[in-house]
């Protein structure tokens, strides 16, 4: 079930279900919250589950312009203590939601118990790659979404799911286009606006896993195993037969990871 949290400047939509300690579940983009709800599904028996639509998807709402990570990440610091989130909590970010995380580590250390990070990366966009989210989001509020659509869905699922599982890209699809031209664009600036967090990597000192869907177009399994090896307590899961989207592609494999990292961080 869907509620929302009123705060200064934003209201954010989510999904609260389970009990026990918290994990956070940090969408990418341009998507929103039901991409989790596998895991939702799963983790809810063991855990509360908590699942934000970030500022300018989803439900929630959205601002114009440009929105970073930073603020995203100072949304969610917000959202927990609005929502009286006692105690740290374990953030698993895919992709954008992966650098909201790195935001919410640099800033609120003291909000987290672990970090979950699901096909994403630490470096920043090339000067090419930069300009490119800029003029996308410039297109969406013109032209609106569908081109993105249709341009992002065969980097995001791997093809094996694109052929096996056309209901998944299909409500991919629907999640894209309902989505807020203006929130989309404001995030794509955002992304291309974020640093190079790649010497912050060292200082991480809270149990880390990285998830990487084995044919995963965007953040490789070899990146993400550079990134697991410059973190000091790092483990790196390969998901067979995902791509980008490795939490819906493979659920079940994705689950057991999580399920097995937090078993073994547990205090």
């Amino acid at each position: 079930m869907n509620q929302q949290v009123k705060m200064p400047g934003v209201v954010l939509n989510y999904r609260d279900v389970g009990q026990g300690e918290p994990l956070l579940f940090v969408h990418g983009f341009p998507l929103d919250c039901t991409m989790w709800q596998a895991q939702i599904d799963f983790f809810s028996k063991t855990h509360r589950c908590l699942a934000v639509d970030l500022r300018g998807f989803g439900r929630s709402s959205v601002r114009p312009g440009t929105v970073t990570m930073e603020i995203m990440a100072d949304d969610l610091a917000s959202f927990l203590d609005a929502i009286r989130v006692q105690g740290p909590v374990t953030l698993c970010g895919l992709s954008m939601g992966g650098y909201v995380a790195w935001q919410f580590w640099k800033r609120y250390p003291f909000k987290l118990s672990r970090l979950i990070m699901c096909d994403t990366r630490a470096i920043a966009d090339t000067e090419e790659g930069a300009q490119q989210r800029l003029q996308t989001a410039d297109k969406v509020e013109r032209e609106g979404a569908a081109f993105l659509a249709d341009s992002m869905l065969p980097k995001l699922y791997c093809e094996a799911s694109v052929k096996s599982r056309p209901e998944l890209i299909e409500s991919a699809r629907n999640v894209i286009l309902t989505n807020s031209t203006s929130g989309i664009a404001a995030a794509a600036r955002g992304m291309a606006a974020r640093p190079d967090v790649t010497s912050w990597l060292p200082k991480i000192k809270v149990p880390t896993l990285l998830i990487t869907g084995e044919h995963d177009a965007i953040s490789s399994v070899a990146e993400m195993k550079t990134i697991a090896n410059a973190l000091p307590d790092a483990r790196h899961a390969v998901i067979p037969h995902a791509g980008h989207m490795a939490p819906q592609e493979q659920p079940q494999a994705t689950n057991a990871a999580i399920q097995k990292f937090l078993g073994e961080t547990a205090k």
